[in-house]
């Protein structure tokens, strides 16, 4: 019996999925050292965090690190 080819033709297609797939990122803590609360939109990742209260923590996508370390009553939390 011959065969149609589509099966030949659907393992040629690249897998864009696995491309398209994004690398693992790291995070980063950050603690709120203000008075009332606070949201900031991470520049690179587009992500929103909020510290609700004064000592409240957030993990942040480290590609969002270095702007947020500019914001003066935030500060990195090292582990």
């Amino acid at each position: 019996m011959s065969c149609c080819g589509q099966t030949k033709n659907r393992t040629a297609v690249p897998n864009d999925a696995a491309a398209a797939r994004p690398a693992p990122r790291h995070t980063l803590e950050f603690e709120y050292v203000g008075r009332t609360g606070l949201s900031v939109v991470g520049p690179t990742s587009r992500t929103s965090y909020r510290f609700d209260r004064p000592g409240a923590r957030a993990t942040v996508d480290s590609r969002d690190g270095a702007s947020l370390a500019r914001v003066p009553v935030l500060r990195r939390v090292t582990r």
